[in-house]
């Protein structure tokens, strides 16, 4: 997996910014199950970050090798005008992005320069090269913010975080493109949707960790934020393939996936808990550091568009979510 060896010849290539991110490794899988050549953008560090996607490895020397990983970044323009140029992608899933909503707060330069302008930049790459490729913008509920629910896709905006407001920016730059320059472009507004694969600092995985490694005696107890957040949690291998649909769709135009159902933090805490049988109130603590400026109280999407014209529905909701989710920590940490 590595850029320096030459490109195969391939029916449907897909470029994934962010393929080692939860979405972008459940999306290779999805996508090399489908006979797809795979790239993954990937940005160079001092310590390697594709521990979602070792399992997916393949020797880049064999000639039936289906993916390969490309050292980029979404604040270098040049490099992803040579990237799109050389693999001439048919679908471009742009995922990547300082995707933390808490630290947005802190970083809120930073998150607007890659989440919203990176953005931009792939479009624009796109568009100089004259790549003909379908693309999809990965679009959150955080745009929707202080709107109340339910929210659809006629929803107004109003963004509580400079995550959810570098979102908004990434959203209308990708219609922008769809409109004024005719690119297939889509907006995917994609509820909560967790993983065993979701990053450590998220609520959800926390929550999840806490519960398992307290069952085994491994920690004591767990601190969070906003308790009454109410979110719509789904499934995340089964938000990626509503992804892949909305880029076969005869044509391009934007959609919510989201579940419908509205829970709480204290909930998905209770279910997490007891599925080991204990009392999530004795190890649930509250540290204020853990919320935000501006609160988003309730997030609960309506699908309705993505289920009539792409077939597309949940059926993971956030109990089950949170029994996989507990399960993978109970073997995570007994493995360790």
């Amino acid at each position: 997996m590595t850029a320096s060896i030459p490109i195969p010849a391939a029916s449907k290539r897909a470029l994934i910014t962010g393929i080692t991110g939860q979405d972008g490794s459940y999306l290779a899988e999805l996508l090399l199950s489908k006979g797809y050549q795979v790239h993954g953008l990937i940005r160079r560090a001092s310590t390697f970050n594709t521990g979602r996607i070792d399992h997916l490895y393949q020797d880049p020397h064999d000639p039936d090798a289906k993916l390969f990983l490309h050292y980029g970044d979404l604040t270098d323009s040049s490099r992803l005008v040579t990237l799109i140029e050389k693999i001439h992608p048919d679908e471009v899933y742009h995922l990547a992005a300082q995707s933390h909503v808490r630290v947005s707060f802190d970083e809120p330069e930073f998150t607007g320069n890659t989440t919203g302008v990176g953005t931009t930049r792939l479009l624009e790459a796109i568009r100089m090269v004259g790549v003909d490729c379908r693309f999809y913008q990965a679009s959150s509920s955080e745009m929707f913010g202080a709107t109340p629910p339910p929210q659809n896709e006629d929803t107004p905006f109003y963004p509580r975080s400079p995550y959810g407001a570098a979102k908004v920016y990434g959203y209308w730059i990708a219609r922008n493109y769809r409109e004024g320059h005719g690119l297939y472009a889509v907006n995917g507004i994609l509820f909560n949707h967790e993983s065993p694969r979701r990053g450590e600092t998220f609520v959800t995985r926390k929550i999840a960790r806490a519960a398992a490694r307290i069952a085994l005696g491994l920690d004591k107890d767990v601190y969070l934020g906003n308790l009454d957040a109410v979110r719509d949690w789904g499934y995340a291998p089964e938000y990626v393939e509503g992804m892949w649909r909305m880029l076969q769709a005869d044509e391009p135009t934007d959609y919510v996936l989201a579940t419908g159902t509205a829970y709480t933090v204290r909930d998905f805490a209770q279910f997490c808990f007891d599925h080991v049988n204990l009392d999530w109130q004795q190890y649930v603590k509250f540290d204020e550091s853990y919320l935000r400026p501006t609160e988003v109280d309730a997030l609960i999407g309506d699908a309705t568009k993505a289920e009539s014209l792409l077939a597309w529905k949940p059926r993971t909701l956030a109990l089950q979510l949170s029994h996989v989710m507990v399960d993978a920590e109970l073997n995570r940490a007994r493995k360790a």
